[in-house]
């Protein structure tokens, strides 16, 4: 499991390496086809600034070598807040005294009916909180059943499972699983994690083996940026990708970087602020280090940096996101977990897309050639 690899790197070694990267570092990273972590390190230090023109070039040949010039579009649809986790930061945390809903399975078709009208959409991220006992995995499975007959490619972001639940909702038509670390700082993760089975380190940060274990056909990773440093967050990220394409790698692999923003009221605010050209960096950085890898932006990102950074290393992103459960059809007025930040349509964002030169892609070919191969297989095991 990865967490006994990752007893074996230091946070804080990590972190002083990084920040003693030199130029001469930056220029061997940058000279390599295939670059491993310590050359990821010298690419996010504070050394590699000035070489931020340099990386954008390489971030997009390597893209449209591996991705053309396509952007797979997803929606997410929140089917309930409930949640017994006390995550510091979140807006759906236990002691919040909010309105919590779990949608029936009638009100969670009206919401795939809905978003079907918003536009092509193929991709389906379901979310939930953490509330195994009350919308766990029988409750999950129940919307993949009811999402088939309205998507090509379905996933998941939900409480992390047992291997034999993960394998049991690939029965269910499920594709992938989205989940964020969150941070891989051991020594701090209680601090923002103080109760829930979300306090549980081991069992979040294994849950990808796990995932693999279960043959889930996409895992997504991400941290959240403004919890620790996010230079070691992101090479800790680097990582685990590694050590999961090395155990399981039949699998396909995403990676996020979401940027918590300064609450407006009194609620928690970050304890790191990565700036625009911050996550430009780390973009082209993670690009290079990866070629193959899918690196996603959300609508947490403004729609001038979305479209910008589209051209240069991100290969997926979220349109007309609801960050409230059932904010689609059903509850479109409930609290949500987050804000966005870029509100447009996806008709808008198709468009925006499009002038600029890349191509939206409403379909996981992948998903489906996957679940093509799969079905020929047993077909011809039958016969």
């Amino acid at each position: 499991m990865f967490s006994d690899e990752l007893e074996k790197i230091n946070w804080e070694e990590t972190t002083k390496a990084i920040y003693s990267k030199t130029e001469a570092d930056v220029l061997r990273a940058l000279g390599k086809s295939h670059c491993d972590v310590d050359d990821f390190m010298a690419l996010i230090s504070p050394a590699a600034e000035k070489f931020l023109e340099p990386m954008a070039r390489l971030s997009r040949k390597y893209t449209e070598e591996r991705f053309g010039k396509t952007i797979s579009m997803f929606i997410p649809l929140y089917i309930t807040n409930s949640c017994t986790n006390s995550c510091v930061y979140c807006g759906f945390h236990i002691s919040n005294p909010m309105a919590r809903t779990i949608l029936t399975p009638e009100e969670i078709e009206n919401e795939y009916r809905a978003i079907k009208k918003l536009g092509p959409f193929e991709n389906l991220l379901i979310v939930t909180g953490e509330n195994p006992a009350k919308a766990g995995v029988p409750y999950i499975a129940k919307a993949l059943d009811l999402a088939k007959p309205y998507f090509s490619n379905l996933k998941i972001e939900v409480m992390p499972l047992k291997t034999e639940e993960y394998a049991e909702l690939v029965n269910h038509g499920l594709n992938g699983v989205i989940c964020f670390q969150e941070t891989y700082n051991k020594a701090r993760y209680n601090i923002y994690h103080p109760r829930g089975m979300k306090s549980k380190f081991e069992w979040r940060v294994n849950g990808f083996d796990r995932m693999g274990q279960a043959g889930v056909h996409s895992i997504g990773m991400g941290v959240l940026i403004g919890l620790e440093d996010w230079r070691t967050d992101v090479t800790m990220m680097a990582y685990h990708l590694r050590y999961l394409q090395k155990h399981y790698w039949k699998t396909k692999y995403s990676v996020n970087f979401p940027r918590m923003r300064p609450a407006e009221n009194e609620g928690f605010q970050p304890n790191v602020i990565m700036s625009d050209k911050e996550l430009a960096q780390v973009t082209f950085a993670m690009r290079i280090f990866d070629h193959d890898v899918d690196i996603s932006y959300s609508t947490r990102e403004p729609a001038n940096i979305r479209d910008h950074m589209a051209t240069l290393g991100v290969t997926t992103m979220s349109a007309e996101s609801k960050t409230e459960p059932g904010g689609y059809y059903t509850y479109p007025q409930a609290l949500e977990q987050f804000h966005v930040s870029d509100e447009r349509t996806a008709v808008e964002v198709e468009k925006a897309l499009k002038a600029i030169g890349r191509e939206p892609v409403w379909k996981d070919w992948d998903a489906s050639f996957d679940h093509m191969s799969k079905q020929l297989h047993t077909s011809a095991v039958q016969k």
